[in-house]
Order: C-alpha cells, then sequence, then structure tokens
C-alpha cells in the first residue's frame, strides 16, 4: 500500500520519513541496494564544496553534511519535482541515483549494511535534491548544532551534479 499526502505547495509526497543518521566523514550515502560503487573516488574537490558525490554508475550517491555527529534527515519520495524553496535553506544541490534492482538503502558511510534503512523504490533513474538548513549553527567544537537535511527523490532524466544554492562556510 502507498501512503500518499499532499504538501504545502501541492506536490503530491508518495512517503515522507524522518531519519536519525550518523554522518561520520562528514556524509551519508543512498544507493540502490546491489550497488558497489566507490564514493572515495567521487569525493574531489568540487563534489566536496558542493556536498554531493555520485558514483560513476550513478548507483550511490552521497550526501555532505557539516558536521559529523548524528544529523536529522527527512526523506520524502515525491512523483515529480518539488518546487524550488532556495529562500529556506542554506544549501541546495542535486544530482541522480539509479536504481536497477532497489531497495533503496540509506545509511551513514560507517553503518553496518545489513541494519541500514529500506526503502522499496521503483527502478528507474531518480533526482536527488539534497536541502540543507541551520548550516551556520554549529556550536563552537562542531558537534551540536540546528542543521537538518531534507533529501527528496522524484523520477526524472539523468543531470549532471548541480548547486543550486551554495551555503558559504564562515
Amino acid at each position: 500500500m502507498k501512503l500518499t499526502s499532499v504538501n504545502a505547495k501541492g506536490i503530491t509526497s508518495m512517503r515522507t520519513h524522518q531519519l536519525e543518521l550518523f554522518a561520520d566523514y562528514f556524509q551519508f550515502y543512498l544507493q540502490d541496494e546491489i550497488a558497489d560503487g566507490d564514493l572515495s573516488v567521487a569525493w574531489d574537490d568540487a563534489a566536496v564544496e558542493r556536498m554531493l558525490a555520485v558514483t560513476e554508475d550513478q548507483d550511490v550517491i552521497g550526501l555532505g553534511t557539516v558536521r559529523n555527529m548524528h544529523v536529522p534527515v527527512t526523506l520524502e519520495f515525491l512523483s515529480e519535482a518539488p518546487a524550488n524553496d532556495l529562500a529556506n535553506f542554506d544549501h541546495v544541490v542535486e544530482g541522480t541515483l539509479i536504481i536497477n534492482v532497489g531497495p533503496l538503502v540509506v545509511a551513514g558511510c560507517m553503518d553496518y549494511f545489513p541494519d541500514a534503512a529500506r526503502f522499496e523504490l521503483e527502478p528507474g533513474t531518480y533526482r536527488v535534491r539534497l536541502s540543507g538548513s541551520g548550516l551556520g549553527t554549529l556550536s563552537e567544537d562542531g558537534l551540536e548544532g540546528q542543521d537538518h537535511y531534507l533529501v527528496q527523490l522524484w523520477p526524472a532524466v539523468p543531470v549532471e551534479p548541480t548547486v543550486l544554492k551554495q551555503h558559504l562556510n564562515g
């Protein structure tokens, strides 16, 4: 059974999930369960700056964070592209994720893979939008903050990683 709801902007959301992920190495990832891509190769200087890395096969996508602690993540599965809501976020970036078989796995990079969150998702090509808010609220030691990450996925044609709004550190 698919759960559907309509958000305030009128976009139909198939599913929404609230997660708390351990963003060790300042990242978490989404991937097709059968993917074997290596994000360590994908995290070049440009990817670090845009806070998004994609493997060559586009079946693993790494999403950057400003803390390497547990971070709150809202995961939304949409049937169509959401409106650009740049004013309410510090950083917004998009990339492509290909699900060949599924399910979608969402995890911190040091999580035990068999225990990672899994979500049924039809095989296909998806746009992934990472929108970060509260990125400038970190404590002096970088351990506490009001940062939050909204991850939205919807069916779409592949794109190169694109920054819609760049967070400026410091």
